[in-house]
């Protein structure tokens, strides 16, 4: 049995924004006891990252680190059609994801203690991005 279910997540920009409980909901809402949890964003300038949920310092690093590694503006960068953050987010998601697969057990994500399923928007400019999951049990 397959189950596949969409929502829209409004960014403010540059950020991280947790999903678990929307995605939660719907495995909840499915009555789906145990399977997999494919979840899906379908944009080239953001991605789904799997990461601690207690410490928003922990988000606030890997935007550090990415700034190290992808610099916005970086003058060797064709593509800026939609500004200097263009180019960037694009890789930002080819080298995050943008999608990840979790188990589901006891009708919940079986995340661990301190794991959330988050969306990383990777533009300057707030944008309203499709996440699709799909549920598979």
């Amino acid at each position: 049995m397959a189950i596949q279910n969409s929502f829209i997540v409004s960014t403010t920009g540059r950020n991280t924004i947790e999903i678990t409980s929307k995605i939660n909901n719907i495995i909840r809402s499915n009555t789906l006891n145990s399977g997999i949890c494919h979840v899906f964003c379908h944009h080239t300038s953001a991605s789904l990252i799997l990461c601690e949920n207690a410490d928003p310092d922990v988000r606030r690093d890997l935007e550090t680190h990415m700034n190290g590694l992808v610099m916005d503006g970086d003058p060797r960068f064709i593509h800026t059609l939609e500004g200097e953050d263009d180019m960037s987010a694009h890789i930002r998601t080819i080298l995050t994801n943008p999608n990840l697969s979790a188990p589901i057990t006891h009708g919940r994500l079986a995340l661990g203690t301190w794991q959330g399923i988050f969306l990383w928007e990777h533009r300057y400019s707030a944008q309203q991005r499709k996440i699709t999951v799909t549920l598979i049990g």
